[in-house]
């Protein structure tokens, strides 16, 4: 009988004993290299780990006492009002546009998605701008009414908590949209009309029976949205909102304490840890499963006030999250177009640019590998070690960044107290921030979008084509290479897109790694609005939103497929 998992033999000739042991040191090899990778995501939680129980001057205690309990708190409030902005608007909006009917439903289905293009820091210093005292809408308040100063009149302050919290909500909701929509389409219409045969408005319907089998997607969503939310670093920072991430920077920077800032950076990670195991147990407890045929929904008509209503709810967030700020980008570029080309935009364009792709190109290439190594193995260390190299995603980039920073320089010491050792001589090796440094970062952070998309579509091949490549004598490479990855395309080419966006908007990691007088686009936005000069990065930010429409429409086009 033919072993077509190991195959000797074809057509009953057996393999060159050549090919036999090269197919058999493949396979051996992948594993091994599998379990490598994971130990290099894991290499900057270790150094944060060893960095902070080892502190060269140990300021623990006076972060304690002083800084720490405001960095949580912030942290604490911001989590807490972005949470529940998030599920409110999220969760309301994705039940009016998969469960009901009204003028304009399938323009708001794709329309609130567009805010996840825009980076929060961004919105940040558009509604900055347009809000502040000197801004257009205080300027014309004050004609209008005929006000001399501030003193006349009251106007929120929109560098504050509460305005952290809103323009948060307004760009991190989509997270929670798209899943709960997906969970919505998803449900079967035969339990809604039971639910109606038993006396139950659209309402009741929605709290008793949509809810329950949508929570698992809506906590997701949020988890997502609150773990964005702890590592955002420029939104936070303009507006003088001191949480967790914020106080790497000081105590790095500021206080130039490299154990006090991995303190703090494992205080942060443990609140990622903490939603993570909350996100879990909240599905285990509350698991719903759904028996019944899905069925094609048949939607409530939204009429009179209802219809008002519900438009009205679904502009909002739309409005004031994507089509405002986009509009005053548009017209402060028009406004000085002349940056295109007689400023740093070009250059910055193309540092960004270059990057993105280097790191798109690397996380793919690793994600594949990964993706096909947990496929070839039944090892449970493998398993394992693919599930590993995925944390990295979890982690906030200013954490990240300055656990790399620490590993870097301990292997740096490492090789030059051996060279001295060995031959007697300084090399002056130098390991720390660059773009080798920025780049790992970058595949570190954004490696399980290439594993996501890679082991999405392998799961798609039938094992069958495995068996028949290797039983033709491929080995695990010559199979991949010939078979997968030209079936591979649309995943693969989605996860490239995916990491070249999510590369161009990062900001903490880039502000901490990135070589001395090297801009991207985000570090170019970040330095010129904090100075008060957005028109002048208006081109920059631009560019950001726009490159982040491209992930949001084939995250629309995948929803739309599932219905």
């Amino acid at each position: 009988m033919i072993d077509i998992q190991r195959p000797t033999h074809i057509n009953n000739k057996p393999l060159p004993r050549g090919k036999r042991s090269l197919i058999s040191t493949a396979e051996a090899t992948w594993p091994k290299v599998s379990i490598f990778v994971s130990l290099l995501v894991l290499m900057p939680i270790a150094a944060l780990v060893w960095s902070a129980s080892n502190p060269e001057e140990n300021v623990w205690g006076h972060l304690v006492n002083s800084v720490l309990p405001i960095y949580i708190i912030n942290s604490v409030i911001l989590m807490v009002g972005v949470g529940v902005g998030v599920i409110v608007v999220g969760t309301g909006t994705a039940w009016l546009i998969a469960m009901c009917k009204f003028p304009g439903h399938k323009l708001f289905s794709w329309m609130l998605i567009l805010p996840l293009a825009m980076p929060a820091y961004v919105i940040a210093y558009v509604y900055t701008d347009i809000l502040e005292y000197s801004g257009p809408l205080q300027s014309s308040l004050r004609t209008f009414f005929g006000w001399k100063s501030s003193q006349d009149y009251w106007f929120p302050e929109i560098r504050s908590h509460t305005g952290a919290i809103i323009l948060l909500s307004l760009v991190l909701y989509p997270y929670v949209y798209a899943l709960a929509r997906a969970a919505f389409l998803e449900q079967s219409a035969s339990m809604l009309e039971v639910g109606r045969t038993l006396g139950r408005n659209a309402l009741q319907n929605f709290v008793s029976i949509s809810l329950p089998l949508a929570r698992p997607a809506i906590v997701i969503g949020t988890t997502l949205a609150l773990m964005e939310t702890l590592s955002d670093f420029g939104t936070v920072d303009y507006f003088a909102v001191r949480t967790l991430t914020s106080g790497i920077f000081d105590v790095w920077f500021g206080m130039e304490n490299r154990g006090g800032a991995a303190q703090i950076a494992l205080v942060l990670l443990s609140f990622v840890v903490l939603l993570v195991w909350l996100e879990s147990s909240s599905r285990r407890q509350q698991r719903v499963h759904n028996t019944w045929k899905k069925t094609a929904s048949i939607k409530v008509h939204l009429n009179g006030w209802h219809s008002y209503a519900a438009i009205i709810f679904c502009l909002f967030p739309v409005f004031f999250g994507f089509i405002l700020p986009t509009v005053f980008l548009v017209a402060y570029v028009l406004h000085n177009v002349e940056l295109l080309w007689l400023g740093n935009y070009l250059e910055y364009a193309l540092n960004s640019i270059i990057l993105a792709s280097a790191a798109a190109i690397i996380c793919m290439v690793m994600g594949i590998f990964l993706g096909y190594s947990s496929r070839l193995s039944n090892n449970w260390i493998v398993k394992i070690a693919v599930r590993m190299s995925t944390f990295g995603y979890a982690l906030p980039g200013a954490a990240l960044a300055i656990g790399l920073l620490i590993a870097f320089g301990g292997i740096n010491s490492l090789c030059n107290q051996t060279w001295q050792f060995l031959f007697n001589t300084s090399p002056g090796f130098f390991l720390g921030g660059g773009l080798v440094a920025l780049l790992f970062a970058y595949t570190i952070r954004f490696l399980a979008i290439g594993v996501g998309s890679a082991e999405s579509g392998l799961g798609k091949v039938t094992p069958n084509m495995d068996m028949a490549s290797r039983t033709l004598g491929h080995g695990p490479a010559s199979t991949l290479c010939k078979i997968h990855i030209p079936l591979l395309k649309s995943s693969l080419i989605t996860g490239c897109v995916l990491i070249f966006v999510d590369t161009m908007k990062e900001l903490s990691a880039t502000l901490i790694l990135r070589p001395f007088n090297f801009e991207t686009l985000a570090t170019f936005v970040y330095q010129y609005a904090s100075d008060e000069l957005l028109q002048e990065c208006a081109p920059a930010a631009l560019t950001i939103v726009l490159a982040g429409l491209v992930p949001v429409i084939l995250l629309n086009m995948v929803i739309d497929a599932r219905r």
